[in-house]
């Protein structure tokens, strides 16, 4: 399959803004290209990097890229895109790429990393041998956005240590690789529930799923963030998407979350942030603690007991 590279030069400020665009234009995955690095990492929505400790400066440019399937549907999806980005003082290069090149790329950099207290996760290809007490996550994302390099995720990851045990309930929404999935199942969650409206997503988190051993405790669908799963049953959502959505979601994780479980939102940058704790508040969940990751914020929001 061939897949349309539409590479878009921005001030580092509109990073967000131009993920916006390529997801809402039907993009199959973007990448936020940090010039302080030698490669790009597939994300869905937010910037993944294999070193998210080296940021841009504020004014500088940096490259967002997005893929586009080259179907009978690519006509329709640029011109939306083009129309999007006429908005933006930004310029735009393309070219057509090979989805076995996109897939494997950016594996020669992709090393085992430790993720909060516990957490080691390893691309397939790779030995590392656990200690007592630690959790392996194996895991290959291909190009299915997410292999825990990024702040937003090693946030969850950190979070999902504290909170994950113990949950009979947990929805991932926006689940990408599935890597927080998996290791919320890892870490003692019963039973896991991973969304994604992307296919190659779903096949991805469902291929990590039983790589890692854990396919009997985390069911991958694909579907539209909560839409087939408002229930009221879940003690613990977690979002890491980007502050639109996860603002369009919050009334219904609201619903979704069992008196006194908690959402765990990721992918939200510094300048969003209120905005985020807004939507939230307004859907009358607590705030409970927030961490900080560089240009990034995640947030644990409570529901009330009653």
């Amino acid at each position: 399959m061939k897949w349309l590279e539409i590479a878009v030069t921005s001030p580092v400020e509109l990073v967000e803004a131009m993920a916006d665009v390529f997801n809402e234009s039907g993009s199959g995955g973007v990448v936020i290209e940090d010039p302080a690095l030698v490669v790009d990492l597939i994300t869905k929505g937010t910037a993944e990097t294999v070193a998210p400790t080296l940021k841009p400066l504020q004014g500088e440019q940096v490259v967002v890229k997005g893929y586009f399937c080259c179907d009978t549907s690519l006509p329709d999806r640029l011109e939306s895109l083009t129309r999007r980005l006429a908005d933006y003082p930004v310029q735009c290069q393309t070219r057509e790429v090979r989805e076995q090149d996109w897939a494997t790329a950016w594996q020669e950099y992709y090393k085992p990393v430790r993720v909060g207290n516990k957490i080691i996760v390893k691309p397939s290809w790779e030995v590392c041998i656990a200690k007592t007490g630690e959790t392996i996550i194996e895991l290959d994302p291909g190009m299915a956005f997410g292999c825990g390099t990024h702040a937003t995720t090693a946030m969850c990851l950190a979070l999902l240590e504290e909170l994950a045990p113990g949950c009979a309930v947990v929805y991932d929404v926006g689940t990408g690789s599935g890597i927080l999935s998996v290791a919320a199942a890892l870490l003692g969650a019963r039973q896991v529930t991973a969304v994604d409206i992307d296919e190659l997503a779903v096949r991805t988190a469902r291929d990590n799923a039983e790589r890692n051993g854990v396919s009997d405790r985390v069911a991958v669908v694909q579907g539209n963030l909560l839409d087939n799963l408002v229930g009221g049953q879940a003690d613990l959502i977690v979002a890491n998407i980007i502050a639109d959505v996860i603002i369009n979601l919050a009334p219904d994780a609201a619903v979704a979350l069992k008196p006194g479980g908690r959402l765990i939102a990721s992918g939200i940058i510094n300048d969003r942030a209120d905005e985020v704790r807004l939507a939230l508040s307004d859907a009358r969940l607590e705030p409970e603690k927030e961490q900080t990751g560089g240009e990034w914020v995640a947030m644990v929001y409570r529901k009330a007991l009653i």
